[in-house]
């Protein structure tokens, strides 16, 4: 698609009040971003394509940057507090006046696109970029319209994200120079001070959390997701080190997303166009899913090439250990496009318990799904941060706090619902350490946890006989084809029973001191589902 000039009157922002001097480029192919990427000195070319762009001095999110303006509409629906941090009205419009005179001399990068495959439900936005390799990161993540959807489109929602402007704390009411700032009644994001763009991603995540499950009772969900042959939907939710990439990318099942989804009343669906996954220390052996997408048009983000080469050195971690891709869903082999399927027919809830406690696969009862579900649980290993001598619980409410601007129960009451009403089995299953905690016991096999969760979508532990847990009364299968018995009882494997009994109830107590913040809201159904000895 050829580049639309600047000035053309179907073509201005005059509806967001922004005029410039300077040019405005409309809906550009990655091939025409990637050259004004390389001729503005952005970013560098890599040798299969992808294109290698630095965010400067945030090479991740900045959560307490991310404001929501408070006003009628939102006082009283936000879950307001550490996470949904409110900010003021009239700020908000003084913010959005410097940054639209910011602009009024800068060449800008305008796309329009979709977030969410299905069109009952999608949002229409509109992306305005200062920087050419942000509008293909858009292109990239975000559902691709096409030029019959582009003739007529209007904009349900706004981002204007230029790195290059910086807040004044004192006078505009932000933290530091750097913010993203939501405002759910004018259906803007603001995003200034910071050139990561994961900012824009999960700006519109969390716009989604709150307008889909608020006006339209739909679930989000921040999870993987895909599909068999025979249509059975499977989602996976699980925080970072957990394996939810690796092992929702099946070759056997077409991969639905990532990241984000929602469901509504007869499927689940993509809410974006594309995946934005860690290449931290990535090779072709471990994901060659990933290794083989990073091509033309990919993006590759604060990475550094083998002296002398252009060829990504994934183990340099000079910049951040969070380095990261950017590419459309289209650039994975199996990928399902449109990327909607059916209602789910298991959810899989993966957790790293370095403490060896949790069953290595094991099911859960409505009321425990709940409870599991706002609990949001793994462990940080011992070791990787200075002075952490033990395991840590690590608790993250639906699997991504950081990004639900509704209470936690609201989505736990969603997803109780859906999963009553459609049988839904719901699994737990452990892919950290067994025989033990860490230092003393093993990480679990691979080979043994893909084939749980493919005897559970094969239907094989239907029919098996299941043992109670003594501390978290969730259903641990006797049998599982392909992994040995002894392995299925997580305190079987620990040579000190009466250690192991001590660790349960210690995680079992971790769980409710958690939910104490949530305990007010809770319903007696998902209470009902809390560890008890």
């Amino acid at each position: 698609m050829l580049a639309l000039d600047v000035k053309s009157e179907k073509k201005e922002l005059s509806d967001l009040r922004i005029t410039t001097s300077g040019s405005i480029f409309w809906n550009l192919s990655p091939a025409e971003l990637v050259e004004k990427s390389l001729k503005s000195k952005e970013g560098h070319l890599t040798d299969t394509g992808a294109l290698m762009a630095d965010t400067g001095t945030f090479t991740g999110r900045s959560p307490k940057d991310r404001f929501i303006v408070k006003d009628a509409h939102t006082a009283n629906s936000i879950w307001w507090g550490d996470i949904n941090i409110p900010f003021e009205e009239d700020k908000f419009e003084q913010l959005y006046k410097k940054m639209t005179d910011f602009l009024k001399d800068k060449d800008l990068y305008v796309r329009e696109a979709f977030a969410g495959a299905d069109a009952q439900y999608r949002l229409n936005l509109k992306i305005v970029n200062t920087l050419a390799w942000h509008n293909l990161f858009c292109y990239n993540m975000f559902l691709r319209p096409n030029a019959e959807d582009l003739e007529n489109f209007q904009s349900d929602f706004t981002i204007i994200c230029a790195p290059e402007f910086e807040a004044d704390p004192a006078i505009d009411g932000t933290r530091q120079s750097n913010f993203a700032i939501i405002n759910l009644s004018k259906r803007i994001l603001l995003i200034g001070g910071t050139a990561y763009a994961g900012e824009m991603k999960k700006g519109i995540f969390s716009v989604l959390n709150y307008l889909l499950p608020y006006e339209h009772e739909v679930l989000s969900m921040h999870c993987s997701a895909n599909v068999g042959e025979k249509g059975d939907t499977a989602v996976f939710f699980g925080l970072s080190g957990t394996g939810k990439t690796t092992l929702s990318a099946d070759p056997n099942r077409a991969l639905i997303g990532d990241d984000e989804h929602g469901w509504n009343d007869d499927s689940v669906f993509n809410f974006e166009g594309g995946c934005y996954a860690k290449v931290i220390d990535l090779s072709r052996e471990k994901e060659p899913e990933i290794w083989d997408a990073i091509s033309f048009g990919a993006i590759v983000e604060n990475t550094r090439f083998f002296p002398g080469t252009r060829t990504v050195d994934y183990s340099n971690k000079e910049v951040t250990e969070n380095t990261r891709t950017s590419y459309p869903i289209h650039h994975i082999k199996n990928a399902l496009i449109p990327s909607k399927a059916g209602i789910p027919k298991h959810i899989f809830f993966l957790t790293a318990d370095a403490f060896g406690v949790i069953p290595p696969i094991s099911k859960l009862n409505k009321s425990q799904a709940m409870y599991h579900f706002i609990s949001g649980y793994t462990a940080k290993v011992a070791g990787t941060e200075v002075g952490v001598t033990e395991p840590k619980t690590t608790f993250s409410a639906c699997f991504g706090a950081a990004f639900l601007p509704l209470h936690p129960t609201q989505y736990a009451k969603l997803f109780g619902e859906k999963m009553e009403k459609h049988q839904v089995n719901v699994w737990l299953v452990n892919t950290g350490w067994t025989g033990g905690p860490y230092g003393v016991g093993n990480r679990m096999k691979l080979k043994y946890t893909r084939a749980m969760i493919t005897a559970a979508l094969e239907g094989k532990l239907d029919h098996v006989n299941y043992r109670t847990h003594s501390v978290f009364g969730v259903q641990i299968p006797e049998n599982c084809p392909n992994v040995p018995d002894e392995v299925l009882s997580p305190r079987a494997t620990w040579e000190d029973k009466v250690a192991y009994d001590l660790k349960a109830r210690e995680l079992g107590t971790a769980f409710i001191q958690n939910f104490e913040k949530y305990k007010d809201f809770a319903t007696e159904d998902i209470l009902a589902g809390a560890p008890k000895w």
